[in-house]
C-alpha cells in the first residue's frame, strides 16, 4: 500500500516538474513534418487583436524543399479582397521567387485525403527589394463565400529555425470609398533543425 502511494507521488511528481520545465522555458513540442499546425504552441506576448491562421508545411526542417499553404478559409474573410498581402519577416532568410508563388482554390487535406490547389486564380504578384513584403492582385476579386484560398509559396527553408510570422492583410473596395488595408491574421512558421 506504502509503495503503491508512493508511487503514485513520484509520477505526480514528474509530471509537475515537467510541465513546469516546458512553460517556464517557452518551450514547444512540433507536429510531424506533414501537419498544418504545431500539437503545442506557445507564445510570450500576442499582440492585441493577434488571430491566428493555418498553414500546411511540406517540411519543416531547414534547408529542406518545402510547400507552404497560406489558408485563407472562407470564415476568414468578411468582404470581397481586391489585394492580399503577406509580412514576411526579416530574418526569414530564404530565397522567395513570384514564379514560386501562387494563388489557389484549395481542398484542404485530412484524414480522407491531401491538400492540393483544385483552381489558380489567375494573379499579379509583386515581391519587395528586401523581401519583406508579397503583394497579391487577383484578376477578379477572392469572393466572400464558403470556399478555401490559399497563397501557395515554394522555397527552400532558411538556414536558421525558429518561429516565423507571416502576417495577413487585405484591401476591399466599395463603391466610392478607398481601400483601407485589413489585418486578416498571422501564420506562425517553424523551421527547426530536423523534423520529428
Amino acid at each position: 500500500m506504502f509503495k503503491k502511494q508512493s508511487l503514485s507521488i513520484t509520477k505526480k511528481a514528474f509530471l509537475f516538474g515537467f510541465s513546469a520545465f516546458i512553460f517556464g522555458t517557452g518551450a514547444s513540442f512540433i507536429a510531424p513534418k506533414s501537419s498544418a499546425s504545431p500539437i503545442f504552441e506557445h507564445q510570450w506576448n500576442p499582440e492585441p487583436g493577434y488571430k491566428k491562421l493555418t498553414y500546411l508545411q511540406s517540411s519543416k526542417e531547414r534547408l529542406d524543399r518545402a510547400t507552404y499553404y497560406f489558408f485563407l478559409r472562407g470564415k476568414e474573410r468578411k468582404e470581397n479582397i481586391i489585394k492580399l498581402s503577406l509580412k514576411v519577416p526579416e530574418y526569414f532568410k530564404a530565397k522567395i521567387k513570384s514564379d514560386k508563388l501562387s494563388l489557389c482554390k484549395v481542398k484542404i487535406g485530412g484524414f480522407t485525403g491531401r491538400t492540393s490547389c483544385i483552381e489558380k486564380v489567375p494573379s499579379l504578384i509583386k515581391i519587395n527589394n528586401n523581401q519583406t513584403s508579397i503583394d497579391i492582385f487577383p484578376e477578379r476579386p477572392i469572393p466572400r463565400n464558403k470556399d478555401n484560398y490559399a497563397v501557395v509559396m515554394k522555397i527552400f527553408n532558411p538556414r536558421k529555425g525558429g518561429m516565423f510570422q507571416f502576417q495577413g492583410l487585405s484591401q476591399s473596395q466599395q463603391p466610392g470609398e478607398i481601400p483601407i488595408s485589413t489585418y486578416l491574421g498571422t501564420w506562425n512558421v517553424q523551421v527547426v533543425k530536423e523534423a520529428l
